[in-house]
């Protein structure tokens, strides 16, 4: 069943929710880009509908709200442990776009769906509810359409901005992405009057709280891309002639190995672990378990001081190949959802869909 709400209607909605949820989605925070005088948009918990950031793709993928950066998983001594308290104690609302969701369901695959459960991903997991953004624009970069990751009907709520053109009466866009342009910031600026919201619920204690409010009923279809600027065509068959194809080569002297792609990126889940020691106490400590990246140094060092991936060409192959073609011979799908945040926060520049696409034409060759 759906909804027509006006702005007012939403405020009123969210703050109905938030009394029992703890809700996140991308905000923007001031100041706390890559340089000093520019903002990052991320993932984190929303305190007023205001405070969403609705027209500009999160820098950052939604990751960090159900896989903390760094996550204390139990405290110990030498004659006990002890589990760490939840990072959250209230269930959770998150706010994500069609191929965020879709990335959820690959985070899935990993920590529940592939040996046994991670106990840890679980117990935040079963606690959330996903309320999809629907997208009237393709985002700089995607390539969801490529990737069949546009649209979902897996969703608790679903949320449109109707007239989503000109509707901010923000003039506030300064942004931590190169190719976006610097636009001053306003501090008191608001959203226009007379915006209007559709939402759709599949979630019987949000249309309870819909329905008490009279408001007028229609169906609801989630707004999604048909078209993306960028378009990327998967090789069907990634066997020894790409693995062993001297293009990757060519990333032994562009990248840099800092694992920024990693860390934007909404699928990777690689992390290590880490046993602190207390100054104050040496057989006390705890388990942290952090992410990682495949891209930096260190990763794929093994016992005796030996390294699997060495060149960072090596690495690019492993994370590329990884995304396209592994996961899917274990899982029925590419890892890779078409965000794009991987090309948009790259300080050289390296583009995965190019690389991608490079790869196909290569297959194409071969033939």
């Amino acid at each position: 069943m759906g909804y027509q709400l006006k702005q007012g209607d939403m405020e009123q909605v969210f703050d109905r929710l938030s009394s029992g949820y703890d809700i996140y989605g991308p905000v923007r925070m001031t100041g706390e880009g890559m340089y000093s005088d520019t903002d990052v948009v991320r993932y984190g918990r929303i305190h007023t509908f205001e405070e969403l950031e609705w027209e500009v793709k999160s820098h950052y993928s939604f990751k960090e709200a159900i896989l903390p950066i760094t996550q204390i998983l139990f405290y110990f001594t030498e004659h006990e442990m002890k589990e760490a308290e939840p990072e959250r104690r209230r269930p959770a609302i998150l706010l994500l776009r069609s191929c965020d969701i879709h990335a959820m369901k690959r985070l899935d695959q990993v920590y529940l769906n592939h040996g046994a459960e991670d106990y840890y991903y679980r117990r935040l997991r079963d606690r959330m509810k996903l309320v999809l953004m629907g997208c009237a624009h393709t985002c700089e970069n995607g390539f969801c359409v490529s990737m069949g990751t546009n649209q979902t009907r897996d969703y608790d709520g679903a949320v449109n901005m109707v007239e989503a053109g000109d509707i901010w009466a923000r003039e506030d866009i300064r942004l931590d992405i190169r190719s976006q342009e610097d636009i001053p910031f306003q501090e008191d600026a608001r959203p226009r009057e007379g915006i209007r919201w559709k939402l759709d619920s599949h979630w019987q204690e949000l249309t309870e709280i819909l329905e008490s409010m009279e408001l007028p009923a229609e169906d609801v279809e989630p707004d999604h891309v048909t078209k993306n600027q960028v378009k990327v065509r998967v090789p069907e068959h990634c066997g020894p002639e790409l693995t062993g194809h001297p293009v990757w080569k060519e990333y032994d002297s562009r990248c840099i190995a800092c694992g920024r792609c990693n860390f934007v990126c909404p699928t990777c889940t690689c992390f290590t672990m880490q046993d602190i020691f207390y100054q104050d106490n040496e057989n006390a400590g705890e388990r942290r378990r952090v992410h990682a990246s495949c891209m930096v140094d260190g990763y794929s060092d093994v016992a005796g001081g030996g390294s699997c991936r060495k060149n960072y060409g090596e690495r690019m192959r492993f994370k590329v190949l990884h995304k396209i073609s592994d996961f899917k011979k274990k899982f029925g799908c590419q890892m890779c959802v078409g965000c794009g945040r991987c090309d948009d926060i790259c300080p050289e520049y390296i583009s995965f869909s190019a690389c991608v696409n490079k790869l196909a034409d290569m297959e194409k060759e071969d033939r």
